[in-house]
């Protein structure tokens, strides 16, 4: 019997938004989350040299896009209110895209005008991922969670270790190969196009539901537990881009080569996914998440320790603590989103504010402690100061991860 054209579309809908069309989607939009930023680290030397860029402007390349996380989040929430999640998700992969080729274009101002939009478009992507896993996802939050994080650092990863051999492979020089990841951006935004379609003629006003309860929607700039789990994302942000900035350099002024720092580097990549699958499963087990903060922080900080006392001699074990206790902070400052939040809204507006503020902090880190090093002849300040900062992220990390919500 012939389906009649209002159940055809019934259909349609219900292929369309089954759970595994919607992972396909997330997963691949978390494989673009930090493509963009990690395959311009290996290549920054030969972008510096093709446009004649001194060091302070050849810093820019890469916090600029980290700027611009901070300062696009800002906007993610609300776009999500008005527009839904999925219209925006789509929207933010086409733009990436569009960010990334943008930069490769002949023109300085190409160069950092692609940075923002490449930074406004991981920020949406970064914002509105914990409330829609929130909203689609109720009772697997944290598993979906791990799911993502664990994409979004297979992704850094392959960019990274793949940016110098596709220069190679594509013969053009830098500017193919940071090109050739605007196609995983338009792979992503079609495998998306589902829940747009799905989403059609929504208006954006389911995701303004009214909290369970009845309550009115709380201020998370107002409250105490949300600015905890906001320093927690801040600190962990930090220190990673610290490390993403500066890594190869401190292991070459120890007398490293610079093949093989850039190894080491991609292996403190890869050991990040240890942690991001690791720790947000554990953390939705948990009812406190405090002995987690603790782990991630404490690896961490022992990495950062090692780079101060023996940096070359230790190279391959201080990147291994520090890549698992990256990856796992990282996946653990964005399941304390979720768990801390009591419903989808909450969980948008608080990862937007944690993202702004942090990736603020973030942009900051790797400026003052290459100004620092400038300074001092040295990285003893720099990775200090960062020690502290680890101390300080366990503090505020210890009251986040504390049984409660905003």
């Amino acid at each position: 019997m012939a389906l009649r054209p209002t159940e055809r579309v019934a259909v349609r809908r219900a292929l369309l938004a089954h759970p595994a069309v919607l992972l396909v989607g997330i997963v691949l939009a978390s494989l673009n989350m930090r493509v963009a930023l990690a395959s311009v680290a290996p290549l920054v030397g030969e972008i510096s040299d093709s446009f004649g860029l001194s060091s302070t402007a050849s810093s820019l390349v890469t916090s600029v896009p980290v700027l611009f996380l901070g300062a696009g989040a800002l906007v993610a929430p609300w776009l999500g209110r008005r527009f839904g999640p999925e219209r925006v998700l789509f929207a933010a992969l086409l733009l990436l895209g569009v960010g990334i080729l943008a930069r490769v274009l002949p023109s300085v101002y190409a160069l950092y005008g692609g940075g923002i939009l490449v930074g406004t478009a991981i920020a949406l992507l970064n914002v509105l991922m914990p409330g829609l896993i929130k909203r689609d996802f109720p009772d697997r939050a944290a598993a979906m969670t791990s799911v993502y994080t664990g994409a979004l650092i297979a992704g850094a990863t392959v960019a990274a270790a793949a940016s110098v051999p596709l220069e190679e492979a594509l013969g053009g020089g830098w500017e193919a190969s940071l090109g050739f990841w605007a196609l995983l951006a338009g792979v992503a935004a079609l495998a998306w196009l589902p829940q747009v379609l799905i989403a059609k003629g929504r208006t954006g006003n389911e995701v303004r539901a009214v909290p369970a309860g009845g309550a009115r929607p709380v201020s998370v700039w107002r409250s105490p537990l949300a600015w905890q789990v906001t320093l927690f994302m801040g600190g962990q942000s930090l220190w990673s881009y610290v490390l993403i900035a500066w890594m190869p350099t401190i292991f070459t002024d120890h007398g490293m080569s610079r093949s093989t720092a850039g190894v080491i580097f991609a292996f403190n990549t890869l050991t990040q996914i240890v942690g991001a699958f690791a720790v947000p499963l554990l953390a939705g087990r948990m009812r406190s998440q405090r002995p987690l903060i603790v782990l991630v922080t404490t690896l961490v900080a022992a990495g950062y320790a090692g780079l101060l006392v023996a940096p070359a001699e230790g190279a391959w074990l201080w990147a291994a603590l520090l890549g698992v206790g990256q990856g796992g902070a990282l996946g653990l400052a964005l399941t304390l989103i979720v768990l801390r939040s009591g419903d989808a809204v909450t969980a948008s507006r608080l990862s937007g504010m944690a993202q702004t503020v942090g990736y603020l902090l973030a942009a900051a880190g790797p400026l003052a402690a290459g100004a620092l090093h400038q300074a001092t002849g040295s990285w003893t300040l720099p990775i200090s100061l960062v020690l502290g900062v680890c101390v300080a992220s366990l503090a505020v990390g210890l009251l986040a991860a504390r049984n409660r919500t905003v």
